[in-house]
């Protein structure tokens, strides 16, 4: 881990002070010993500014072009490469391990597998790897869901277009379509992507050819027709802490929490859902944004989940809405040293304590009217008081 002193930065590198950063400024909050240590995996100025107000010690384990601006803002740091996979691997594990780190949080999806792997370790648990996995690989994500009695659409793996063709023929044959029907789409996903990233919708069979080869292995979806949407959760022993609804105004482009009353108006069920998510997959701690369709027959479908935070300013439009750090509160249930009653005592109320709503569009080369030049989700946070109509 390395802090440099102010006297050995050069200007290059002192040019990427923040003098708003706590650690910049000498107001960080003291960090309490006997609470857990941290490691945030990935890179995220929000989630280092909220462990900078936070009470748990933390490093930032992130590629090493961030290794300048942590030097600028005195930010504890270890350079590691994500995308690198070989007999070094376990290496990231051991350092922290010895370092003294007691567990590893994931900032996006290319390293959920990393905090899986070295979690393993960090807690001596193995089996926190292959759970991952299942948090990483789709198909494997909806077969696990299948088996603990969850609703999913129909789903096959496709390694080439002749796959796709037939998918999609078998299911417009298993709706009963005749000559002459329109085709009802199909869906494909890449493995490990997150949200929208490589996910295509198949109308008609021409439309496979227009899929390169390097996009495969793939997975392919039946279309469910309902209304999407998405959960945070937050997970201590295996028991939910908070759960937020995130509703999309148009899925990809704008969202807001917390929901209207309409969509609340299922959240039993959606809880139960999770529930069920959580025993099937067995969590025991953490932060999970599953989404789900609800049809027009009142049914609900698994579409998938993430052991992350979501994209979209999510965590950002919580603490607007809430006034608590959705990445504090990461912190908070990752940590195995928590007790029952600080979690407890952390979270508000779901939607009765929300001061607000707090939503954001977001930035798509077909739609660029809001941007915020500091963030590259190009999104900027609008928010509306509770007195206010919502429509």
């Amino acid at each position: 881990m390395s802090i440099t002193s102010e006297k050995q930065l050069p200007e290059s590198v002192t040019a990427w002070r923040d003098p708003e950063m706590d650690s910049v400024k000498g107001t960080e909050t003291p960090k309490d010993p006997n609470k857990g240590y941290i490691a945030l995996l990935g890179w995220s100025v929000n989630a280092i500014k909220a462990a900078q107000k936070f009470d748990r010690r933390y490093v930032v384990v992130a590629p090493e072009w961030a290794e300048d601006f942590c030097a600028a803002n005195n930010i504890p740091f270890i350079p590691w490469d994500f995308i690198r996979l070989n007999d070094r691997s376990m290496e990231i594990a051991e350092r922290l391990k010895a370092e003294g780190v007691d567990v590893a949080i994931p900032l996006f999806e290319e390293t959920v597998e990393w905090s899986g792997a070295i979690n393993s370790v960090l807690l001596d648990s193995p089996r926190m790897y292959g759970q991952s996995i299942l948090f990483r690989d789709k198909a494997l994500m909806k077969r696990r869901a299948q088996l603990g009695g969850i609703r999913v659409g129909i789903f096959e793996e496709a390694h080439e277009k002749e796959d796709i063709v037939r998918f999609m023929k078998r299911v417009n044959q298993t709706l009963l379509k005749l000559d002459g029907d329109p085709d009802d789409p199909i869906h494909v996903k890449a493995f490990d992507k997150a949200g929208c990233l490589g996910h295509r919708m198949i109308r008609t069979v021409e439309e496979i050819e227009h899929i390169p080869d390097e996009e495969y292995p793939l997975l392919m979806e039946s279309h469910l027709s309902g209304w999407e949407f998405a959960v945070e959760a937050w997970i201590h022993d295996g028991k939910i802490q908070f759960l937020n609804i995130s509703e999309y105004v148009t899925l990809g482009y704008s969202v807001f929490v917390p929901a209207t009353a309409e969509l609340e108006s299922w959240r039993n069920a959606i809880t139960k859902q999770i529930e069920l998510l959580i025993k099937t997959f067995d969590i025991k701690f953490g932060l999970i944004h599953p989404e789900y369709f609800v049809t027009a027959d009142g049914e609900m479908y698994f579409g998938e989940v993430a052991y992350r935070p979501p994209g979209f300013k999510a965590f950002e439009l919580i603490e607007k809405a809430y006034g608590f750090s959705a990445y504090q509160a990461s912190m908070l249930v990752f940590d195995p040293k928590s007790t029952k009653e600080e979690v407890a005592a952390f979270f508000p109320k779901e939607v009765v304590d929300a001061k607000g709503y707090a939503g954001c569009f977001g930035s798509h080369s077909m739609f660029q009217t809001i941007r915020d030049v500091n963030t590259t989700l190009g999104t900027q946070i609008i928010f509306y008081e509770k007195s206010r109509h919502i429509c």
